[in-house]
C-alpha cells in the first residue's frame, strides 16, 4: 500500500521527487485521511455523476455525438453483473478527463510566431524566459491586482495561515487573536462572532463569511461539550441519558482526531513555508495550493462534521427537559428523515442509547423483575406497594365455625380486606407510562411488554412457581440479546414470551389452583345451579328461617347446610370446594326474619382473589340474594297448589265456596306461569349463556390474565344486568327489579290469604261434620282456638284480602309488561313478550279500559 501511495503522491505532486520531507508528509497524510472517517458518508449516486460526464462531454464536443454515445455505453455497462465498483470507475475515468493536460515547455499559441533570434550571450535564454515579463503582466488577475492596490495603500490581506490559525481555535470553542467569540450571550443563548480590528490587514467579506461558517462548528461542539461535561458532575442522571453522554463523547474522541489532523497539516504547511523562503512567491503559492491547508479546503473537510454536530446539539436541546423513554423516543423521531445522513447518524445514536433501555426491558420480559433505579422504563412501580408481595394464606379456617355465636355481622368486611391483596397488587403495584414508550415499540406491543412482565411476577410471587421463571431466564439468554436495530426480532421475541408467559398463567390458574372448579361451584351454589341442592336446602331451612333474625344460629344453618350437600349431587364435588362453602346471617335490624338475612358464602384466597376479587363476591351474593327470594317464592307456590288442589277434591266440603276456589286457582296459575317464566329467563338464557361465553374463552386460552379478570367481570355484569333487570337510565336503575320483588310480596302474602281461607273452610267442614254428628246424637268434635278464629264473621276478610291480593298481582304484572316491552335489553323484552305470549295482560288492560 505504501508503494501505491509513493506513486500516487509522485504524479500529483512532482516536487516531492526531489524533496524527501515532503514526500514523507504527504504520505503521513494520505495514510491519515485513509484512517479517518472523511468521506465515507457520501451517497453513490450514479445518476449524478453521469449528468457531471455529459455536461463535460457538451463542453468538449458541442455536437452531442459524445453524449448521445455515453448514454448508450452507460446503460450497458449498468446492465453488466460482473462488474461492482461501477462508480468508482466512473468517477476515476471523469477525473482523468477533467485534469488538464500540461503543454510541452517549447510549444507555442498557434496565433503567434516563433521569437526572434537573438544574440549569443554568456547566459542562455529561452523563448518563455524572454516573453515571461509581458506574460505576466498580461495575465494577472483581479484579485492580484487588488492585492497590489492594497499593498500600495498599505492594508494587505491578512496572510491566510493567521486566520487558518485562529478558525482552528474557533473550532475548538476557544476564541483566536483576530476572531474571538463574544463573552454576552443573546436571547437564544449564542455567541455572536467578533472580528478584532488590526490597522495592519484587512479581512475580506468573502473570508468573513467563510469563517462564520466555520464558526458554526466551534460553536455547536461548546452546547455539546459543556452537556457532557455538566452530565459528568450530576448525581442522578439516568442509565439512557448516561448512554447518550458516552455516545457524545465518543463523537467528540473521533472530532478531536480530526483536528489534530488539521493542525499537524497546517504545522507542516508552515514549516515547509519557513524552510522554503529561497523560493519565489509563485512556487509558494502553487505548492500551498497543492498541498497546504486553506480556509475552503477546511470547510469541505468539516462539512461532515457540520451535519453531526448539528445533530448532537438539537439531542443535547432535547435532553435537557425529556428523561428515560421520551428521550430515546424524542431522538427516535430523527430517524424518519430523507436525509440518509441524518437518518444513519440518528440510528447509531439510538443503537447505543437504547441499550440500557433494553437491558431493562430484557429482564422485565423475560424474569419479571423491574431494575430501573432512575425511573426511566414505561413501566413504573407504585411506591406504596413496591415493598409488598403477594400473599398466600392458607385455608385454615374455611368453611370453620365462627365463634361469634352465630352473629357475623362484620365478618364480611375483615374477608373483604384479608383478600383485597391479590387484585390491587395486580392492577396498581405496576403503571403503564404511556408518555414513556418508545415509538419504535408502539403501544400494542408496548401492552403485551407490561402484561408479560407482570404475569412473569405474578407466577413467580403469587403462584410461587419461581423455578419456571429462572428456567425462562436462562433460556431467554441464550437466544441473543434485544437491541434497536433487529426490531423484527424485538416483535418476534415480544410476541413469543407474551404467549408463553400467558399460557403459563393459564396453566397454573386452571390446573394447579382449579380456578374452573372455583367458578363451577359459584355456579352452582350461589347461583343455585344444583336444583336438587337447592330444593333440599330450601326444605330443610325453611321453617327455621321463619322465626325472627335474632332467633337463629349460625351453627344451626351451618349443621343444615352440610345435611343439605350430603343429601343431594353436591357430595360428588372435590372436598376443597365443599369446605369453601359457609352459611352465614347479614346484618339485621329489629323486625327482620331469617329469610331477609340468611345467605351463602363461598370463601377463596391467593391467587384465585385476583379474579374472584371481594367486588366480584358481593355480586354473586346479590344474585344469589335475588335468586334465592325467586326459589322461595316457587317453592311457596308449589306446595300451595299441591295443596288446594288435592284438598278441593278430598276435604273442602263447603260449596258456596267453589267460585272462589276456582278464581284462586286462576290467580295461582297465573302466579305460577310468572314465576316460572322469571326463573327459565335468569337460569337458561342469561346464566347459561353468559356461562357458554365464558367457558369458550377459558378452553381457547387466549390472553392474559388482565383479559380473564375482564371476561370473569364481563361475565357477572351480564348476569347482575339482566337478571335483576337493571335499566341504564340514571336514577331508575332498579325500578323494574323494585316492581318484581313487590310482585314477590304479594304472591306471598296471597299464598297467606289463602292459607287461611283453606283453614277456614277445614275448620268449617268440621263443623258442618260436627253438627251431622250431633244430629245423629253423637259428639265428635271439641272446639278450639282454631275454631273461635276461623268463624263466619271472619270469611269476609279472608275473602277481600285474596281478591285484593289477586288483582293487585294482575295490575302489577301488567306494568312490569308494559316495562319489559320498552327495555333496552332485548333479552328483557323477550321476557315480557313470554310473560304475556297470547297478549293476555293487554287484552285485560283493554277490558278494563272499555269497562
Amino acid at each position: 500500500m505504501s508503494d501505491a501511495l509513493e506513486s500516487l503522491v509522485f504524479s500529483l505532486v512532482p516536487q516531492a521527487r526531489q524533496d524527501e520531507h515532503l514526500k514523507r508528509q504527504l504520505i503521513a497524510h494520505c495514510e491519515e485521511i485513509l484512517s479517518s472517517n472523511i468521506g465515507q458518508t457520501a451517497e453513490k449516486d450514479i445518476g449524478h455523476l453521469a449528468d457531471l460526464i455529459k455536461r463535460h462531454l457538451l463542453q468538449t464536443t458541442p455536437s452531442g455525438s459524445s453524449t448521445l454515445r455515453f448514454t448508450n455505453l452507460l446503460s450497458r455497462l449498468l446492465d453488466q453483473p460482473v462488474l461492482s465498483r461501477k462508480h468508482a470507475s466512473l468517477q476515476f475515468l471523469y477525473t482523468l478527463a477533467s485534469t488538464p493536460t500540461s503543454a510541452p515547455a517549447a510549444s507555442f499559441l498557434p496565433a503567434l510566431a516563433p521569437p526572434p533570434p537573438t544574440r549569443p550571450s554568456s547566459k542562455a535564454t529561452t523563448p518563455i524566459d524572454s516573453q515571461s515579463p509581458n506574460r505576466n503582466q498580461r495575465g494577472k488577475s483581479k484579485a492580484d491586482l487588488l492585492r497590489e492596490y492594497r499593498l500600495r495603500l498599505g492594508q494587505p490581506h491578512i496572510p491566510e495561515h493567521l486566520i487558518l490559525r485562529d478558525t482552528l481555535y474557533l473550532l475548538q470553542g476557544i476564541s483566536g487573536k483576530y476572531v474571538q467569540f463574544s463573552v454576552t450571550k443573546d436571547a437564544d443563548q449564542n455567541k455572536e462572532l467578533v472580528f478584532t480590528e488590526d490597522p495592519r490587514y484587512h479581512v475580506p467579506p468573502p473570508t468573513r463569511a467563510l469563517i462564520h461558517r466555520l464558526a458554526e462548528v466551534g460553536h455547536l461542539y461548546q452546547r455539546v461539550d459543556a452537556f457532557v461535561r455538566e452530565r459528568e458532575g450530576k448525581v442522578g442522571v439516568g442509565m439512557i441519558e448516561q448512554s447518550l453522554c458516552h455516545h457524545l463523547q465518543t463523537q467528540l474522541t473521533e472530532y478531536y482526531r480530526l483536528i489534530a489532523v488539521l493542525e499537524s497539516q497546517m504545522s507542516s504547511a508552515s514549516h515547509a513555508d519557513e524552510g522554503g523562503r529561497e523560493n519565489s512567491a509563485a512556487e509558494d503559492r502553487t505548492r500551498e495550493e497543492e498541498t497546504g491547508l486553506t480556509l475552503k479546503r477546511l470547510d469541505v473537510w468539516i462539512e461532515d462534521w457540520r451535519l453531526r454536530m448539528r445533530m448532537m446539539s438539537v439531542c443535547v436541546e432535547g435532553a435537557r427537559d425529556a428523561h428515560g423513554g421520551a428521550l430515546v423516543n424524542l431522538i427516535h423521531g430523527y430517524a424518519e428523515n430523507g436525509d440518509p445522513f441524518i437518518r444513519k447518524f440518528t440510528n447509531q445514536l439510538l443503537e447505543e442509547v437504547s441499550k440500557p433501555f433494553f437491558a431493562t426491558l430484557h429482564k422485565w420480559l423475560f424474569s419479571g423483575e423491574l431494575y430501573d433505579p432512575f425511573s426511566e422504563f414505561f413501566v413504573a412501580v407504585d411506591p406504596e406497594l413496591a415493598h409488598l408481595q403477594y400473599m398466600q394464606p392458607s385455608l385454615q379456617g374455611v368453611g370453620q365455625l365462627a365463634s361469634d355465636g352465630g352473629f357475623g355481622g362484620g365478618e364480611v368486611e375483615d374477608t373483604s380486606e384479608e383478600h383485597a391483596g391479590g387484585l390491587q397488587l395486580w392492577e396498581q403495584k405496576y403503571r403503564f407510562q404511556k408518555d414513556m414508550l418508545p415509538a419504535f415499540v408502539g403501544e400494542t406491543f408496548g401492552r403485551k411488554i407490561f402484561s408479560t412482565g407482570k404475569s412473569l411476577n405474578f407466577i413467580r410471587y403469587s403462584c410461587h412457581d419461581s423455578d419456571w421463571v429462572a428456567t425462562r431466564e436462562r433460556l431467554s439468554n441464550t437466544g441473543g440479546t434485544l437491541k434497536y436495530s433487529d426490531i423484527v426480532g424485538l416483535e418476534r421475541s415480544i410476541d413469543t414470551a407474551y404467549q408463553i408467559a400467558s399460557q403459563r398463567l393459564f396453566d397454573v390458574f386452571f390446573d394447579k389452583y382449579k380456578l374452573l372448579d372455583h367458578l363451577l361451584a359459584l355456579k352452582h351454589y350461589l347461583l343455585l345451579g344444583y336444583g336438587d341442592f337447592a330444593d333440599q336446602l330450601m326444605e330443610t331451612l325453611g321453617p327455621s328461617l321463619s322465626k325472627p333474625a335474632n332467633a337463629l344460629y349460625r351453627h344451626n344453618l351451618t349443621a343444615t347446610l352440610e345435611s343439605a350437600l350430603r343429601s343431594s349431587n353436591a357430595q360428588n364435588d372435590p372436598p376443597d370446594v365443599l369446605r369453601r362453602l359457609d352459611a352465614r346471617m347479614l346484618e339485621y335490624s329489629h323486625g327482620e326474619i331469617g329469610w331477609d338475612v340468611f345467605t351463602l358464602e363461598y370463601k377463596v384466597d391467593a391467587p384465585i382473589d385476583t379474579v374472584l376479587d371481594p367486588t366480584a363476591m358481593m355480586k354473586y351474593l346479590k344474585l344469589f340474594n335475588h335468586l334465592w327470594k325467586v326459589k322461595r317464592v316457587a317453592s311457596t307456590l308449589r306446595a300451595g297448589w299441591m295443596r288446594i288442589a288435592g284438598g278441593a277434591k278430598t276435604f273442602l266440603r263447603v260449596p258456596e265456596l267453589d267460585y272462589d276456589w276456582h278464581q284462586i286457582r286462576l290467580v295461582m296459575a297465573e302466579m305460577i306461569h310468572f314465576i316460572r317464566q322469571i326463573e327459565a329467563y335468569c337460569h337458561l338464557e342469561v346464566m347459561e349463556c353468559s356461562w357458554q361465553d365464558l367457558h369458550h374463552f377459558i378452553q381457547k386460552k387466549e390472553g392474559d390474565l388482565d383479559a380473564l379478570i375482564e371476561n370473569h367481570r364481563a361475565y357477572l355484569d351480564r348476569m347482575v344486568k339482566k337478571v335483576l333487570l337493571l335499566s341504564p337510565k340514571a336514577g331508575r336503575e332498579e325500578n323494574l327489579l323494585n316492581q318484581v320483588r313487590d310482585v314477590f310480596t304479594m304472591i306471598l302474602n296471597f299464598r297467606e290469604a289463602t292459607d287461611d281461607l283453606y283453614n277456614y273452610c277445614l275448620t268449617e267442614s268440621a263443623r258442618r261434620d260436627a253438627e251431622k254428628d250431633a244430629a245423629r246424637g253423637v259428639y265428635t268434635r271439641i272446639e278450639t282456638a282454631e275454631d273461635r278464629r276461623y268463624t263466619a264473621e271472619s270469611l269476609p276478610g279472608i275473602l277481600s284480602r285474596v281478591r285484593e291480593y289477586g288483582a293487585a298481582f294482575s295490575e302489577r304484572v301488567q306494568t312490569i309488561v308494559q316495562a319489559l316491552a320498552s327495555h333496552p335489553d332485548l333479552d328483557c323484552r323477550f321476557l315480557g313478550i313470554r310473560l304475556s305470549f297470547s297478549d293476555f295482560y293487554k287484552t285485560r288492560k283493554e277490558q278494563q279500559l272499555r269497562a
